[in-house]
């Protein structure tokens, strides 16, 4: 753990760091990202896991639109960049260690890619994985008959 978050964890309520002394000593990892929980703020359903770079992490901050970073293209992801389902900043929160990142967020459309609300919809039952819950139902295309 790095020496500002061992500070951290001495301060009183209300205490304050400036936020680029904490930055540079959030536990990256060996591919400079950190874990990131989008959490729907007002409901507190946790809606997806991502990862975010420093870069990611800024602009979220600076635009409050969330941005992740993506392993598989490699490259910035602004959520909701293709399909309109936007996540927007309300807070951000570092956890004790500097390991991972929680977004409260206020999520426009469903958060899954599977157009489900959230990604965790896979629940683990006794000896068996559990739906539960529904995929969209699936339209017609424009012009095509059902």
């Amino acid at each position: 753990m790095s020496a500002v978050f061992l500070e951290l964890e001495k301060l009183s309520l209300g205490a304050r760091r400036p936020l680029m002394d904490v930055l540079d000593g959030v536990a990256w990892n060996t591919s400079g990202l950190i874990t990131a929980i989008a959490q729907q703020y007002d409901s507190r359903e946790v809606l997806m896991l991502a990862w975010m770079n420093r870069a990611a992490l800024q602009e979220t901050l600076i635009t409050r639109r969330v941005c992740y970073w993506s392993r598989t293209r490699q490259a910035l992801w602004r959520k909701g960049e293709t399909s309109g389902h936007q996540q927007t900043l309300i807070e951000a929160r570092l956890d004790c260690d500097g390991d991972a990142v929680l977004l409260l967020v206020d999520q426009i459309g469903p958060a899954c890619h599977t157009g489900r609300p959230n990604c965790f919809y896979n629940a683990v039952r006794d000896e068996f994985i559990e739906v539960i819950a529904s995929p969209p139902a699936i339209t017609p295309a424009h012009g095509a008959t059902a």
